[in-house]
């Protein structure tokens, strides 16, 4: 039997940012205790596999344990940049909403 999975909105929220043609995207643990999980199951590679195809760039990932928080940097994740992009997006404000719909592991 598979192991039930939750999506990350259950854990967390989410905030996005942008300089050119990459997007920041943090993604905020409401409880604490469940910053571990966060980290242990929502890897730089896991979110680029879960951007696949829009992300074009490297997927970076920073722990901020003191505020229970993980930082996304997405290379290449802007159709060419904000000023340069037809996308109706252009900001990519709504890949924080994306991020939340990513599918891991009850904790």
């Amino acid at each position: 039997m598979p192991n039930p999975t939750i999506a990350l909105r259950t854990l967390a929220h989410s905030r996005t940012g942008d300089k050119g043609d990459t997007s920041n995207i943090s993604l905020i643990a409401y409880d604490p205790a469940h910053f571990a999980h966060l980290c242990q199951h929502v890897s730089a590679e896991a979110v680029k596999a879960h951007f696949a195809g829009l992300v074009l760039g490297e997927v970076r990932r920073y722990e901020l344990p003191q505020l229970g928080a993980l930082n996304f940097v997405l290379e290449g994740a802007l159709g060419g940049g904000v000023t340069r992009s037809l996308a109706l997006d252009a900001h990519g404000k709504s890949l924080s909403s994306a991020l939340l719909a990513l599918e891991i592991p009850e904790p």
